[in-house]
């Protein structure tokens, strides 16, 4: 790469963050800056990653066992605590080693990888979760902006009516009663300017917890593909979290069902001996269950009861999260009729209402008054409408962020 153009990339990568806050920004772009500043799925990453270092020791032997000793040492007389006097007194020293079978490792192993799965869904389901809490702070914001846009121009529409009304009053053409009613809309205005201020600074705090940058210049978001309600239920992150418990708890009861068979021990060790041969001792250790019904099967019995409770849970959660679904898709629908008809049956004859009073009052057969008010009629409509449109992103929003996505999976 030549000179100037790596002073180039410097130069862009320095100016990188004063750009993305300059230029319009876009839903897709407020996610991604989301998900690359989330401690959540940091914290989430880090336990997948302490679940795989303990799933890869899981199907490990446990470690050997050093013995050493002196048998036989004389505890009285003259040869008293003396090592090498006595022909009995042996210096031992050996290894032992427990043997887990080849099924109990592989037990052990598959429970360690179910908890590495429901681990990974965590991190999934944090990544959702910042997914969905971002694009619900960018259409909150969204739509504040333009709300506050009506409020300003309504504030406009206010004070050049009271200006007008004042000016007529001093020309004998209006009357006080006009003056008087232009200037408490005036002031209703200003004060509802001021509530969707306050309103757009509690959203662009909410907005910045999440993608880090004010949200000054925010493109209208974009239409959102919608899941099916299978995909929906099977991808929600409590469905998704309960199958993987419910998958720990069965590997677990594995474990627990496998220990029925006691680990074998066995064992070598190497004596010593003053003026005699030495010797080598071989042992194997057998653990003998004597009621195996009172104390390992009732380990298992109480391993496959928490087996029974999380596929209980996990009937519960697909139940409830087919009930969400469906309770947000009618909410979609229902806003979607409500839009469609709050346009065509109270925002267009707002406007025409608008024109009709403008017109009047340019020909001298209106009064400000009714002016003004056919243009806050006019401006109250369009915000009920905007009310109504944010409503709808908010459902689409948690219809398509709510269930984990895959390509987030570490």
């Amino acid at each position: 790469m030549s000179l100037p153009l790596s002073r180039a990339a410097v130069w862009a990568v320095a100016l990188l963050p004063s750009l993305v806050a300059a230029a319009p920004l876009s839903l897709d772009a407020a996610l991604e800056l989301a998900a690359r500043r989330s401690e959540a799925t940091r914290a989430a990453r880090a336990g997948v990653a302490s679940a795989t270092a303990a799933a890869s020791a899981a199907p490990e032997l446990p470690d050997p066992t050093l013995r050493i000793g002196v048998d036989n040492l004389p505890a009285t007389g003259a040869d008293r605590f003396h090592t090498t006097r006595d022909s009995m007194t042996m210096k031992r020293i050996g290894i032992s080693q427990e043997w887990l079978s080849a099924d109990k490792r592989a037990a052990r192993q598959a429970a360690a990888d179910a908890s590495v799965g429901r681990e990974t869904v965590q991190v999934q389901a944090a990544a959702a979760d910042t997914r969905q809490q971002t694009a619900l702070a960018y259409v909150d914001a969204f739509y504040l902006g333009e709300s506050l846009k009506l409020a300003r121009l309504m504030e406009l529409h206010a004070h050049e009516e009271w200006e007008a009304s004042r000016a007529r009053l001093s020309s004998a053409a209006g009357s006080s009663q006009d003056v008087l009613a232009l200037a408490g809309a005036r002031g209703v205005s200003e004060d509802e300017t001021a509530d969707f201020l306050q309103q757009q600074e509690a959203a662009s705090v909410a907005f910045q917890r999440w993608v880090g940058i004010p949200p000054d210049d925010l493109l209208p978001p974009a239409a959102i593909a919608l899941p099916s309600e299978e995909a929906y239920v099977a991808a929600h992150p409590t469905v998704a979290a309960m199958q993987r418990d419910v998958d720990v708890a069965r590997q677990t009861a594995a474990v627990t069902a496998s220990n029925r068979k006691p680990n074998w021990t066995w064992e070598l060790a190497y004596g010593q001996r003053s003026g005699y041969a030495d010797m080598v001792s071989v042992g194997l250790s057998i653990p003998l269950p004597v009621a195996p019904a009172q104390r390992q099967d009732r380990d298992t019995a109480a391993k496959l009861a928490l087996v029974e409770k999380a596929e209980a849970d996990l009937a519960e959660a697909t139940r409830a999260a087919t009930a969400e679904y469906r309770a947000l898709r009618s909410d979609a629908q229902r806003l979607l009729q409500r839009i469609d008809r709050y346009r065509a049956g109270v925002v267009v004859p707002a406007g025409h209402r608008t024109a009709a009073a403008t017109a009047a009052y340019r020909s001298n057969q209106g009064s400000l008054v009714t002016l003004f008010e056919a243009r806050h009629a006019e401006v109250e409509a369009q915000r009920k409408l905007l009310t109504l449109q944010r409503d709808l992103a908010r459902t689409h929003v948690q219809l398509a962020f709510r269930p984990l996505a895959a390509e987030v999976a570490p």
